[in-house]
């Protein structure tokens, strides 16, 4: 029985996590650290609403079996690159660190396809300097999931977006590229789930078309 810690669990990946994991008999707590209340209510369920500018206030919580981050944001939402980067790295790298202090032995860590600290695409730099980062805090093990795109579902889908997500819909459809197509909120955080109760220490990636078949594991 396993206590989970949740971040970025009012969003599109992060709330389909914690409804499973809520619903996984393996956990008998899910404590999610939240800048706004989610509103679900649950016996195994601890909800903390929390400033993430201040970590004295909050790092103490960040204890348990595993710590699951699905934070994340676009420049849009955010309203600028250094308020995007806050969400995407600083306050992900804090509550990592936090956890790594109180020796939570298991990460998991929703990244992006493409992240890469030298990346001249400002989200692709922002992902790949956080997995470059957390990679040297001593988790006992560390599930990198670098799902493709992200299929529709949010209450908010950019006319981009939508377009996007046909056209990697019409690409999968070739032989050989199926694990080009979209995917969704479930099965990213399925993938997160099965990664934790995966064998083994140390680090591990999953991309495409692995976390794919990661979510099908049983």
């Amino acid at each position: 029985m396993k206590t989970a810690v949740v971040i970025g669990a009012t969003g599109y990946v992060g709330k389909a996590l914690v409804e499973l994991l809520l619903k996984d008999s393996r956990f008998e707590k899910v404590k999610t650290l939240v800048r706004r209340s989610s509103g679900l209510q649950n016996s195994k369920l601890e909800e903390h609403v929390v400033n993430f500018d201040d970590p004295d206030s909050w790092k103490k919580l960040v204890d348990g079996d595993v710590l699951y981050s699905a934070m994340g944001t676009t420049l849009k939402a955010a309203g600028g690159k250094d308020a995007q980067y806050k969400i995407d790295y600083t306050y992900q790298y804090q509550v990592a660190k936090a956890a790594a202090a109180h020796n939570v032995p298991v990460y998991v860590l929703v990244s992006a396809a493409g992240a890469d600290p030298g990346s001249k695409i400002f989200y692709s730099r922002i992902k790949g300097e956080l997995e470059r980062d957390v990679k040297k805090l001593p988790f006992e093990t560390i599930h990198i999931i670098r799902p493709g795109m992200l299929g529709s579902g949010r209450k908010e889908v950019r006319g981009g977006e939508q377009v996007g997500i046909a056209v990697m819909r019409a690409i999968s459809m070739i032989p050989g590229l199926g694990s080009l197509k979209p995917i969704q909120d479930k099965q990213v955080a399925q993938a997160m789930i099965n990664a934790t109760f995966r064998q083994g220490l140390g680090i591990r990636n999953y991309t495409m078309g692995s976390v794919f078949k990661l979510a099908k594991v049983s």
